[in-house]
């Protein structure tokens, strides 16, 4: 959607349009209020500022809508091809996704909730390395690094969705 025509929807509208980026309540409402932008990487920026008043609850709303890494999410939902999007490229292989499955279920068991990345850029070696690392955080730590990886993907997906 042009970005001029994103600027002139109604909030509830606009709301909708962008919540597939990310399912939390305060991110939509923060980037909807910040209108009108003059450009994209305006409402990027405005996205990148929301992620700070991010909760726990907030997070783990947000990672319901997110497949584990690895799988194909389901569904003809926006959120559901976005994922499917940005696991496209990683070069997943049934070696590597027998590798991320044992290391998605020591993941879950640790840190009580699916293991986030974006994975748009990255290769799955890169993918598998930094589920590795990230076993090795305390779950405060952790807690910080999901944030920021769910800020990137949310940022990435409004950028595909609005056009200058």
């Amino acid at each position: 959607m042009l970005l001029s025509l994103f600027n002139q929807l109604s909030q509830a509208e606009a709301g909708q349009y962008i919540r597939p980026c990310v399912d939390i309540d305060i991110w939509v409402d923060a980037v909807v209020a910040g209108r009108p932008y003059d450009s994209i990487p305006a409402a990027v920026a405005a996205a990148n500022a929301a992620v700070a008043a991010w909760s726990a609850a907030d997070l783990e709303q947000a990672l319901a809508q997110h497949p584990r890494i690895g799988e194909q999410a389901a569904g003809a939902s926006q959120e559901a091809k976005f994922s499917r999007s940005e696991q496209q490229g990683t070069g997943i292989n049934s070696v590597t996704a027998s590798q991320l499955l044992a290391g998605n279920r020591q993941y879950e068991e640790q840190f009580g909730r699916v293991f986030l990345i974006r994975a748009a850029g990255r290769s799955a070696a890169e993918i598998l390395t930094e589920l590795q690392r990230r076993l090795t955080n305390t779950p405060e730590a952790e807690a910080a690094e999901v944030a920021e990886q769910l800020g990137q993907i949310a940022a990435l997906r409004l950028e595909g969705l609005l056009e200058p």
